[in-house]
């Protein structure tokens, strides 16, 4: 067999990156999403493409934030796992999914065709998370009229709100900071990512029960794909109640009266209680997404 090269990309043969068979629509899933040829990986067996990876970021990001494209031909797991081994950005693996993969047998094969790769290169499964796109034919949620919402200028009001909810968390990536580093890093990443994206600081709002308790907050936002739901959190003394819903449906609505014509959204598939608000609020699964990590020291 001869052997593999890896190379980067870059403007000149950037289509070499069409080459391989797209088995799992990356493409339809990333139509929103502008990859930079420079960024983009391939691995090539006698002149012909078996593995690719295309890494990403925001317009302003100097590094990636992820590589949410990987690709793998059937039997080259090891021309995959070098493609990513040899990476100089060590960064968190999405591998994107259609709806309900797994009764999907071509599906299903290209997806432990991509694991057993990622493994190789040292990568282990963080969460699974559900897609999430919301379009006005599907109705905007009734707004129950049990929170009231206001907007909030100081950002310490927003760090302690999140130590709170993520005081008694199921999300995996906030799980994963605070075994890292307590509950403060858990907050501090959630307000560098709603400050990453490129919406307004004035969007993000913080939601009171009728007697004025703190019940939570929620984050509309853009991130570079468009308009999303970037972050439902119900403290947890406000639980039971069904608050995510409202706060999900005051975010849809926020959106919308600012010119959305559509609302991504996620979450973790573990998270029963946000994933049923989801469905409440209109919004189906479109896309089905495995996040994988760097294991330290592989």
């Amino acid at each position: 067999m001869a052997d593999t090269v890896i190379r980067a990309l870059d403007a000149s043969d950037a289509p070499l990156f069409d080459t391989l068979p797209d088995p799992l629509g990356a493409r339809a899933a990333h139509a929103r999403n502008t990859h930079r040829p420079e960024w983009k990986r391939v691995a090539l067996r006698d002149g012909v493409v078996v593995a690719r990876g295309a890494w990403w970021g925001g317009a302003d990001d100097e590094t990636p934030v992820n590589i949410n494209w990987f690709d793998v031909a059937e039997g080259e797991e090891e021309a995959g796992a070098e493609l990513l081994r040899t990476a100089p950005f060590q960064v968190e693996l999405e591998i994107n999914l259609p709806a309900g993969w797994r009764d999907d047998p071509v599906a299903l094969a290209a997806w432990e065709t991509r694991l057993r790769a990622a493994r190789a290169a040292g990568y282990e499964v963080l969460v699974e998370r559900y897609m999430y796109r919301w379009t006005a034919d599907h109705g905007l949620p009734g707004r129950p009229g049990r929170l009231t919402f206001a907007a909030e200028p100081d950002d310490a009001v927003f760090f302690d709100t999140l130590r709170r909810v993520h005081s008694a968390t199921v999300d995996a990536h906030a799980l994963r900071a605070i075994a890292e580093g307590g509950l403060d890093q858990a907050a501090r990443e959630e307000l560098e990512f709603f400050r990453w994206c490129p919406s307004p600081r004035e969007w993000w709002q913080v939601a009171y029960t009728p007697d004025g308790d703190l019940a939570g907050l929620h984050i509309p936002a853009h991130n570079p794909s468009g308009p999303c739901v970037g972050f439902i959190g119900v403290v947890p003394e406000q639980r039971g109640r069904g608050y995510a819903y409202d706060l999900l449906a005051e975010c849809t609505h926020f959106l919308v009266e600012r010119g959305a014509t559509f609302v991504a959204g996620a979450t973790d598939r573990g998270n029963v209680a946000m994933a049923a608000a989801f469905a409440k609020a209109g919004y189906p699964v479109v896309r089905e997404r495995v996040n994988l990590v760097p294991v330290a020291g592989a």
